[in-house]
């Protein structure tokens, strides 16, 4: 009997900056880098309402790109400084495509990408 491989990603993020690893393929299980995304935040508005939905705006766009190099994720593990995190969740819990995906969190300062493979590696082993 086979044990059924889970298409598992880990991301570290912040606000601004997110970077995405996940398997190099579900058979060899290495872990690597697969992108990065930005968020580069809303022009000063002095309309604050305006600037408002200006980053929310940018937020749902930030979280889309992510989601973009993660197709049929089965496990998530996302980590992090700030909000950013909790948000990320939401955002996947309500979109379709991410519903039924599970997720975990934890909070850690930018690391570097060698770290940061070793760290997811060590969440899903």
């Amino acid at each position: 009997m086979s044990i059924k491989n889970k298409k598992q990603f880990g991301i570290w993020m912040d606000s601004h900056h997110a970077t995405i690893v996940g398997r190099e393929s579900i058979e060899t299980g290495n872990f690597i880098i697969l992108g990065h995304a930005e968020n580069a935040g809303a022009e000063s508005n002095s309309n604050e309402k305006n600037e408002n939905n200006a980053e929310r705006s940018l937020l749902q766009k930030f979280f889309k790109e992510i989601t973009a190099t993660m197709q049929n994720a089965e496990e998530v593990h996302i980590t992090g400084t700030g909000t950013a995190q909790e948000q990320f969740m939401h955002y996947l819990e309500n979109t379709p495509q991410f519903k039924n995906t599970v997720t975990q969190e934890s909070t850690s300062n930018k690391m570097s990408e060698e770290k940061l493979i070793e760290y997811i590696g060590a969440k899903f082993n």
